[in-house]
């Protein structure tokens, strides 16, 4: 028996202590806490005082039992009656309670509980397991919650190291920051305060990082910015170049159709090209560079990724509108091209000399080749023309 208890004692040791060196009990004794996480502090260190004193006293009979063995190789009646009373009595002696002040005596004596080898594993058996079950949930919390805000942080130190190296601040930046700051105070607090149902809930550190990370790209761009700025600055003017051309363009055609086509509907002509290098000027003025740097490479990024944009759309919209108003001459032209098909039909067919033919002809050409044109009488004259045309085929054919 001294034999299976001592090997028994050894594991219960073996137990505690691997106990304490789980990583959430060490996350746990080595934190200043607060809120439900400092309640399971407190909760957990006095269940384990409870257990480390049972076992002291529950080692401390064991030896006891194994001093008088050894002290007596043939014990007789006397000391087998007292290893019994050790080994299978109530010999674990557990401290007095200090008893209430309405039920003490002048001479009283408070006397603890006394228990048994058994009696007390199976007191701290449930304790033991009260304890594991608070730790190992804790350390799945906590170990999400840390290994998520590690993440969060390497974010916002690469955002961090760009944007000191591009000068100035970030308004978003120093938001995100702080509430980083907020919720890095919680993670290590009271991380039970993010446990939802016993899981981490990692919503407001997701929150944050996908936030660094819109900022770290936008200071990525700032820094490509940087280093090639003149090159993205003659890229703006470029297309400036290009939308002057095509608004110039679109004033021509738009002069040149009001004159061979009446009546026309246009739509209103593009002029974004000098409000856009007025932008294009407050970015390249003399001093920019330093006003650049001293408002942060991140805003001109900003102000220069919108400036391209607007540019690219501006003169897309130019060489729409460009096309929306040459249309009308090119109607025009298909029209010219067409009588003139229906033309080449009539005399493949010998009406060449047809009288009928030949005036609705003239009537289409005067119509088409007058200015202005009237597209809409044209089309319908250029029609009646080719329904002639057609009767006489079939009638050829009949």
């Amino acid at each position: 028996m001294l034999a299976r208890l001592k090997d028994e004692k050894d594991r219960i040791g073996g137990a505690l202590l691997e106990l304490e060196a789980h990583q959430g009990y060490q996350l746990l004794e080595g934190a200043t806490l607060a809120g439900e996480t400092l309640s399971l502090q407190s909760d957990v260190r006095t269940r384990m005082a409870s257990l480390w004193m049972l076992y002291d006293l529950y080692g401390n009979v064991l030896s006891a039992a194994e001093d008088l063995r050894a002290r007596h190789g043939r014990p007789g009646q006397a000391q087998l009656a007292e290893l019994t009373r050790l080994l299978d009595g109530p010999s674990v002696e557990m401290p007095a309670q200090e008893v209430p002040l309405e039920r003490r005596t002048l001479l009283s004596v408070p006397s603890g509980e006394k228990l048994t080898l058994r009696a007390a594993v199976d007191r701290m058996t449930p304790l033991y397991e009260e304890v594991a079950r608070s730790v190992a949930a804790l350390d799945t919390v906590w170990s999400t919650l840390l290994s998520r805000l590690a993440e969060v942080e390497a974010e916002r130190r690469a955002a961090e190291e760009l944007l000191e190296s591009l000068g100035g601040v970030d308004p978003d930046f120093e938001r995100l920051r702080g509430e980083l700051e907020s919720v890095a105070a919680v993670v290590r607090s009271d991380p039970l305060a993010l446990a939802r149902d016993g899981l981490a809930d990692t919503a407001r550190l997701d929150a944050v990082r996908t936030g660094l990370a819109a900022a770290r790209r936008a200071l990525q761009e700032a820094e490509r910015l940087r280093d090639g700025f003149a090159g993205r600055i003659r890229g703006v003017a470029a297309v400036l170049d290009l939308l002057r051309e095509a608004e110039a363009e679109a004033r021509a055609v738009r002069d040149e159709v009001v004159a061979k086509i009446a009546s026309p509907v246009l739509p209103d002509l593009p002029g974004s090209a000098a409000a856009l290098a007025d932008r294009l000027t407050a970015v390249t003025r003399p001093g920019a560079g330093t006003a650049a740097r001293g408002a942060g490479w991140n805003d001109v990024a900003r102000r220069v990724a919108d400036l391209e944009r607007a540019a690219d759309t501006a003169l897309a919209q130019a060489r729409e509108t460009v096309g929306v108003i040459r249309g009308l001459l090119d109607r025009r032209e298909e029209l010219r091209g067409r009588l003139q098909a229906y033309r080449v039909k009539a005399a493949r067919l010998g009406h060449a000399e047809d009288a009928e033919l030949a005036g609705l002809y003239e009537q289409v050409r005067v119509l088409l080749w007058t200015s202005p044109c009237d597209l809409r009488k044209a089309t319908v004259a250029l029609s009646g023309y080719q329904r002639a045309i057609t009767s006489r085929a079939k009638g050829a054919d009949r």
